[in-house]
């Protein structure tokens, strides 16, 4: 069995307490590895560590920098099937979406931040008769970096790759659900060369490593992706401490569909954005409003094309979908379900678990679940489930769907389906999202700002809004 360990000072070493928690295969309901189960005294080490390394790091220049990080890029990039193995392993979800999906996000990520500092520029400001003022950006110092379990590896480089380019040193913590490829990425650090402490992976339980990161007076700034829930108690810790914060948090997207779509493309897309990684997607559309005029046809053939989906275990080139993350969220998702029910929802296929064969018999698979016949207000179109399980709701009128669409505490994403520009234009800039997509789901630009309105987050990542947030700002006024 393997023992996963912390990556702290450049070392890789087991936690002070040397405790150990179960790090379970979902695909069959087995533990098959230990992961730290790490305290304040670890990621007090960490912070030591990281201490040491800043005055080296943050004086390196940035092409350094990004040059070990595109070695860090290139060397996950040549164990790619290894690496995608490993995720789709820790995480349940079809191999060949991490060979795909995360993995390569994972290096594109790092390389592109790599370079992107370099390009990185600050401004001037020219007062006639008196001087000018100008602005320098330097790296915060020591920054804690948070990350979930749904897309294990690319979340956690969306954070710790900008803040290692801006010149930062970071103490980070990884889902403790799915821990492999970040403690492989440890490895993988080491053979790169990046210098002892500038990079400190603290494996462990939230309450206990990511409280600590958290309430540490030597980390000056926080980057967290995961419940709102969650992210509410970061806040309530961080914003007296005065850090910057940077929430990604949860996700009830609507997915607003046109008659006058291209159906085909609608749909097949839909599909997508619907059963992508089982659901646990904070970008999938969960709620989906369909105009009246093809309620009827999209709902037919959305329920056909849901129930052929093949569920089975990850390595099965055929699956559709792999496990759900875990037992206890595969059974959060079956309660919604219940819960959808109860609130008068019919279930039109799916909603319930599914039993594999052999090895395969204990894991946590669910049928992708299409329900409808609930009122727009009700739990189950207004909370998180995070899993294979949407709405279908119809719509008569723009002013309707919008006021459905917007209705949620929520407001991360949001996708709109039309061949009408103007409409286009007028819905995307009445949505109440950080993202809309306009006849497609999931197209990421690196360089644009990423993040949700209400409660789905603060500030946003992705871009130069990542090194902002990874720097600090100073004004310099020089009299003439």
């Amino acid at each position: 069995m393997k023992i996963i360990k912390n990556y702290i000072g450049g070392q890789l070493i087991s936690p002070v307490l040397d405790e150990y928690l179960d790090n379970v295969d979902p695909s069959r309901g087995i533990v098959y590895s230990k992961i730290p189960d790490s305290t304040t005294d670890d990621v007090e080490k960490a912070v030591q560590a990281a201490e040491k390394a800043y005055e080296g790091w943050s004086n390196t220049p940035k092409e350094a920098r990004g040059a070990i990080m595109i070695k860090i890029a290139d060397i996950i990039e040549s164990r790619m099937n290894e690496f995608a193995a490993a995720e789709s392993l820790d995480n349940g979800k079809p191999v060949k979406l991490a060979m795909q999906v995360d993995i390569p996000r994972a290096v594109s990520n790092l390389k592109f931040f790599a370079t992107a500092i370099q390009h990185f520029a600050s401004e001037s400001h020219y007062m006639e008769g008196l001087g000018v003022n100008y602005t320098t950006r330097k790296p915060i110092g020591i920054v804690g970096c948070i990350s979930p379990w749904n897309l294990p590896l690319y979340l956690f480089t969306w954070k710790i790759a900008p803040a290692l380019a801006a010149g930062n040193c970071v103490v980070a913590k990884p889902s403790e659900v799915t821990p492999m490829t970040a403690f492989m990425l440890s490895e993988v650090c080491k053979e790169a060369g990046l210098p002892e402490g500038v990079l400190n992976i603290v494996h462990g339980l939230g309450h206990k490593v990511g409280d600590a990161i958290t309430k540490h007076p030597k980390i000056k700034a926080i980057s967290f992706t995961g419940g709102t829930a969650t992210g509410k108690t970061i806040a309530t810790i961080a914003a007296p401490m005065f850090k910057k914060l940077s929430l990604e948090l949860g996700g009830k997207n609507p997915n607003i569909i046109f008659a006058d779509c291209d159906f085909e493309d609608a749909l097949s897309t839909t599909m997508r954005s619907s059963f992508a990684n089982q659901g646990q997607i904070c970008l999938c559309g969960s709620r989906i409003f369909i105009e009246r005029p093809i309620y009827e046809k999209f709902k037919a053939a959305f329920v056909a094309k849901t129930a052929e989906s093949k569920v089975s275990y990850p390595s099965d080139p055929e699956a559709k979908l792999g496990a759900v993350v875990s037992k206890p969220h595969m059974e959060k998702v079956l309660s919604y379900i219940e819960l959808a029910k109860e609130e008068g929802g019919t279930v039109l296929t799916g909603g319930e678990q599914v039993k594999l064969e052999g090895e395969y018999a204990n894991g946590y698979y669910l049928r992708p679940t299409i329900i409808e016949g609930l009122t727009f207000d009700c739990r189950t179109n207004q909370e998180e489930i995070f899993g294979p399980v949407v709405t279908i709701t119809p719509f008569d009128t723009e002013e309707e769907v919008l006021m459905m669409a917007n209705s949620t505490e929520y407001g991360l994403a949001s996708t709109v389906w039309t061949s009408n520009l103007k409409r286009a234009h007028r819905v995307a800039d009445h949505l109440h999202t950080g993202i809309v997509w306009v006849n497609a789901w999931l197209v990421r630009d690196l360089r644009t700002p990423f993040g949700g309105m209400k409660s789905s987050g603060v500030g946003r990542e992705g871009g130069f809004e990542a090194l902002r947030f990874f720097t600090e700002a100073k004004n310099v006024f020089i009299k003439s």
